[in-house]
């Protein structure tokens, strides 16, 4: 069954400036009407999301000091991810969607009904903003799941450990989780912007630009372009937070944003370059 709306198709009155978007929305409900409206589609999203940023950056890992542009900019340029480890991450990420995930997704098909597809693209202003809240709801749940998890040993044992398997995180070690903590962080990325009841399209948006966050947070390179670099005040952690977090598992808990680390004491800021004895 597609989750369309069954309001008429008419917009109600507004200024152009107001639904730029509303061409591209249209362009989805008319030609791709059956992928969006698919359960499967926001894992189809975040799977792709998550590969496709990994590969740059994997490609990077391989090629190490024959690429000094990028190599320079190595935290802990004594580690290097292998192919095996790589691999190992990917593999992991795959065996959880297709043996948990996806059925999740199908068993949930029985008992929510889909959400309907508007017929109306939201504004730029609702997108940012929205999409904004998601991430600071998102970064506070986390942030307090991380701590609790790192507090008692039991939890971190059995469903976090998996992910401090490497000091110096990569790309693909990003989604290298324990099923527990994937389908909890799962459960977060499709429910929170059901409770605050954004539009399917600042939904996905906020999928794909939080792997890209994520994928950035485990690339291992402090690039100067990166986001948090690019976003002022040192709003963002970024790749040197988490990797200091690898390196220091007791500091540096949020996934994005740095103001919970400060509030309670556990930022800590990126040592400098060490190089592996």
């Amino acid at each position: 069954m597609l989750n369309v709306s069954e309001q008429p198709l008419y917009f109600l009155p507004s200024r152009t400036s107001d639904r730029l978007l509303q061409p591209f929305w249209d362009y989805l409900l008319l030609h791709h009407l059956p992928l969006i409206s698919s359960p499967f589609f926001p894992v189809l999203l975040a799977f792709s999301s998550y590969f496709f940023f990994s590969i740059p950056f994997a490609i990077l890992d391989v090629l190490g000091e024959r690429v000094p542009l990028f190599h320079q900019y190595k935290i802990q340029t004594g580690r290097k991810p292998t192919l095996g480890m790589m691999a190992r991450s990917f593999s992991t990420a795959m065996y959880n969607h297709i043996f948990f995930v996806l059925p999740a997704v199908i068993i949930s098909m029985f008992f929510l009904t889909p959400p309907a597809l508007p017929p109306q693209a939201p504004t730029l202003y609702e997108l940012f903003v929205d999409g904004l809240a998601v991430l600071l709801l998102f970064d506070t749940q986390y942030y307090i799941w991380h701590f609790t998890h790192h507090k008692h040993p039991q939890l971190y044992r059995w469903i976090h450990a998996i992910h401090h398997e490497y000091i110096a995180p990569f790309s693909w070690s990003t989604e290298h989780l324990s099923i527990p903590e994937l389908m909890t962080v799962g459960l977060w990325s499709n429910q929170d912007p059901i409770l605050l009841r954004c539009h399917p399209l600042t939904t996905w948006s906020v999928t794909v630009f939080s792997l890209w966050m994520s994928v950035e947070d485990h690339i291992g390179y402090d690039l100067p372009w990166a986001l948090n670099h690019l976003v002022p005040f040192g709003l963002l952690g970024g790749a040197p937070a988490h990797d200091m977090h690898h390196q220091k598992p007791n500091s540096n808990f949020a996934p994005f944003f740095s103001h919970w680390d400060r509030i309670f004491g556990t930022a800590m800021p990126l040592r400098k370059k060490m190089k592996k004895r």
